[in-house]
């Protein structure tokens, strides 16, 4: 138990430390917290220049909440609890395998710093991306998940900050699943995942931008905005009414299993879920909200 209770102290110590270097030190790429700021600068400039929706307001309709959501998100809830929970669970994990023999790397099916460099993000990517594609379907078939996934789907005016907003819960779901495929494919180095991490946002962030694009051709490989709107529509035909377009950065896999759905342009279209009037429009209420009983 001490050495759990030891790696829980040690992860929020180091992480504080972490992020305190991330605000004084700019001088490196990678850094992630600039890199949000920078990407999401760009995509919001987009908008205001660009804009699909003209009559949608700069500022639109829980302009700040999302904004807010993006560091909590990405920053807060890694000091809070992501962290702390990631590395104690990967211990216990180890510690259970050992007592069979076993070990992480018992699964390992290849390593992927064997790879040339653009073999190494390129496999990572797409082995990431369709379990990040494959989560977020169970996210919709499964009410216990869809209730997390609500809060994400209680957006009403779409932009680019609109991308994080979800529940504190998500990242473990999405994380625990991932950490199958990283465990056979290896270890994995921080600046590989960076260049994946920030290609990664900035997709995200054009999908929910308020910008009339879907770049030719290439929205048959690239999730945009012009298919990701139709993931967030308040209705959808009896037949896909567990949802649509599930890509997160790719929109290759919707194709591949017949998910995708982009019946016309639907820049005017309501969105959110049946009951969302009633849904809770706060932070703290948000989040609280799967934890109560009263269903939506």
């Amino acid at each position: 138990m001490d050495k759990y209770l030891d790696i829980i102290k040690n992860s929020y110590a180091n992480y504080w430390n972490y992020l305190k270097n991330e605000l004084v030190n700019v001088n490196h790429w990678d850094n992630y917290f600039y890199g949000l700021i920078i990407i999401s600068l760009v995509v919001w400039g987009l908008e205001i220049l660009f804009p699909w929706r003209k009559k949608q307001a700069i500022f639109r309709k829980d302009f700040w909440l999302d904004t807010f959501y993006m560091f909590f998100n990405f920053f807060l809830l890694n000091l809070i609890v992501l962290i702390a929970l990631s590395n104690t669970v990967s211990e216990l994990l180890n510690d259970i395998l050992q007592r069979f023999g076993l070990s992480v790397s018992s699964f390992q099916l290849f390593d992927i710093n064997t790879f040339s460099l653009g073999a190494r993000i390129f496999v990572f990517f797409i082995i990431i991306d369709f379990v990040q594609w494959f989560t977020h379907t169970l996210l919709h078939r499964y009410e216990f998940l869809w209730n997390f996934h609500k809060v994400h789907h209680s957006v009403k005016q779409m932009g680019f900050a609109a991308h994080l907003r979800y529940h504190w819960m998500e990242p473990v779901i999405y994380n625990s699943i991932k950490y199958i495929p990283l465990a056979i494919m290896g270890g994995f180095t921080a600046q590989n995942v960076a260049i994946v991490h920030f290609f990664n946002i900035t997709i995200g962030h054009l999908n929910h931008a308020n910008i009339n694009w879907d770049y030719g051709f290439l929205k048959y490989i690239f999730n945009n905005p012009k298919m990701h709107i139709w993931h967030h529509a308040k209705e959808l035909p009896k037949d896909r009414e567990k949802g649509v377009n599930f890509g997160i950065t790719l929109s290759l896999w919707d194709y591949l299993f017949k998910t995708n759905y982009i019946p016309y342009s639907g820049r005017d279209i309501e969105l959110g879920f049946d009951g969302d009037e009633v849904f809770p429009y706060d932070f703290l209420h948000q989040e609280l909200y799967p934890l109560g009983k009263k269903d939506v």
